[in-house]
């Protein structure tokens, strides 16, 4: 039997067509997704809940910090198709990690698209710069943020495109792989009282596998 406080029983499957698909089919993919942001349709969120989205998007952009972290719930999991984080620290070195791979990340845009007690959906258009390569690509993804009762993030699930991905066998060991022992980031993200430095996960890619993740992604 799974513990109650089991991040991995707070995961959300959203339907990316239901969620994303333009009535203007000429702005959707191939697909019927359309991940681009639209900002001027975006749901309007209460303060409390604009926050964590705002949080999220800092994070995204590498400015990570113990305040941006704190939406995350002690027990979370950190989900896309290249990585599997299953706690607060490991999910912390995911973000710490991303000035030591991309010269700049910034958001674009961002569209909310589902605000319901247990979660917060929203498309996002983020900008990368690696420093192996020094182009700019804009690359749109489909957030969902999973609540737990006090508004923390329990499950924080990414999607590049309109296919959810398994947790089931070698794809789920190296995903866990990617987020656990693959790169080391030591992180100033504290530890309770003591503000122990937390090990965290990073994948840190090659050139080639840095280009080709961004040419994948919607």
């Amino acid at each position: 039997m799974p513990e109650k406080d089991d991040p991995k029983q707070y995961e959300i499957r959203p339907d990316p067509v239901a969620e994303t698909h333009n009535p203007d089919p000429s702005q959707n993919s191939s697909t019927n997704v359309d991940y681009e942001p639209h900002p001027e349709k975006s749901i309007k969120l209460d303060p409390g809940r604009q926050k964590i989205v705002d949080a999220i998007t800092r994070l995204y952009s590498g400015s990570a910090n113990e305040e941006d972290m704190s939406v995350y719930a002690e027990k979370a999991v950190y989900d896309d198709p290249w990585s599997y984080c299953d706690t607060r620290y490991k999910i912390a070195g995911q973000w710490y990690g991303i000035p030591k791979v991309m010269a700049k990340s910034q958001t674009l845009k961002t569209e909310v698209v589902s605000s319901e007690p247990d979660r917060i959906i929203f498309k996002l258009q983020q900008e990368y710069t690696p420093r192996v390569v020094h182009f700019s690509k804009p690359v749109n993804s489909l957030v969902t943020l999973s609540l737990d009762e006090n508004d923390k993030v329990k499950y924080h699930k990414d999607m590049w495109n309109e296919k959810d991905y398994s947790h089931e066998g070698l794809g789920k060991v190296m995903k866990t792989l990617n987020g656990d022992h693959l790169t080391k980031v030591k992180t100033s993200y504290g530890n309770g009282q003591n503000g122990a430095i937390a090990n965290g996960c990073f994948r840190l890619p090659s050139h080639r596998t840095v280009c080709e993740h961004m040419s994948k992604r919607q």
